[in-house]
């Protein structure tokens, strides 16, 4: 298996475009490294599945993107369906998780691949993987854009990484703040003061999913830890 590639906070990520520079500080990940990458990942995805009966399930919202693009690269026969998770709590408390919907497939006894945009504490995952395996497909794996190995506190793994980074809050290619920022088409890494001043709610994806300093108002999409 060939190394995934850590990502450093730096210019050589590039430039933010002019437009975008009054909210994001830094590009991390540029739209030409991430298709790349993105390619990459569906050959190996494609190599590993050839033959078999491949059922891809994404979980919502912020993998809408990376999805799109990690499909129109693979040409074998698949399934696709969706599952949402949310987490549902107070302050700086995780709360419970609740899975807002359900698989419509029946993926016993199939191949599935679940499709995420960020693992970070890992655990939504693990509520996602107990909920598949139940249904007894004939394997389970992931596949995840980023990944933060530094704020892991679940047993879980990714078996394909686009890119590892550093614990950063970050937005666009479908990562999101308070429903804001997913039509980016880079990675980028928000300006900190436009987080200040909301309830700190520690969370895994999306919005305030990704990194410690993550912060929403009350009333605004719930999110998942």
């Amino acid at each position: 298996m060939k190394a995934v590639p850590v990502v450093a906070l730096s210019r050589r990520g590039g430039l933010v475009p002019r437009v975008w520079r009054r909210d994001v500080a830094a590009v991390l990940i540029p739209e030409e490294r991430l298709a790349r990458r993105v390619r990459a990942l569906a050959r190996r995805i494609q190599k590993d599945y050839q033959g078999r009966d491949l059922v891809l399930v994404a979980l919502l919202s912020g993998t809408l993107v990376f999805l799109a693009d990690l499909i129109r690269h693979l040409t074998l026969p698949l399934r696709l369906d969706f599952i949402g998770v949310s987490s549902y709590g107070a302050g700086t408390v995780p709360g419970r998780l609740v899975f807002t919907k359900e698989l419509k497939l029946d993926v016993a006894g199939r191949d599935v691949l679940v499709v995420d945009d960020i693992l970070d504490t890992g655990r939504t995952l693990r509520r996602v993987l107990e909920k598949l395996e139940a249904l007894r497909p004939r394997s389970l794996r992931v596949c995840v854009l980023l990944e933060k190995k530094g704020r892991r506190v679940e047993p879980v793994k990714a078996d394909y990484v686009g890119f590892e980074i550093p614990d950063l809050f970050v937005v666009g290619y479908g990562l999101d703040y308070a429903e804001r920022y997913r039509h980016l088409p880079f990675v980028g890494v928000l300006h900190p003061q436009l987080l200040d001043g909301a309830e700190v709610v520690e969370t895994e994806r999306g919005s305030a999913r990704n990194g410690p300093a993550a912060r929403h108002s009350a009333g605004r999409t719930a999110r998942r830890v």
